[in-house]
Parts: C-alpha cells; sequence; structure tokens
C-alpha cells in the first residue's frame, strides 16, 4: 500500500507519485516557489569560509 497524498491524503496515483493529482503537485510547487516551504541552513559564511563578523 502506497502512502497517502501529502496535500489532501487521498490515496497517491502513480502518475503523479507521491501526490494524487496533477492539482495537488501544483499546490506543492506554489508552496516551495512562494516560500511556503523552507530548509533551514546554518548562518551565512564570507568566501573564505570565516563566519560574518558583526561588529
Amino acid at each position: 500500500m502506497s502512502k497517502p497524498c501529502p496535500i489532501c491524503s487521498k490515496p497517491s496515483a502513480e502518475r503523479f507519485h507521491p501526490f494524487c493529482s496533477k492539482r495537488c503537485a501544483d499546490v506543492d510547487l506554489h508552496r516551495w516557489l512562494s516560500g511556503s516551504y523552507a530548509i533551514p541552513g546554518r548562518p551565512e559564511e564570507e568566501e573564505d569560509g570565516e563566519a560574518q563578523d558583526e561588529g
């Protein structure tokens, strides 16, 4: 048994895996493009690899 659609929880469709439809796939894409989803990262570093000094 496959996992349910992460957007609406309906059974996923093989054609749109892991989503159930093109609509849910588009909703997910919009969330990524609009910044609703974010992956936390480390603080920014300068090109030489040292952390930026705020003082």
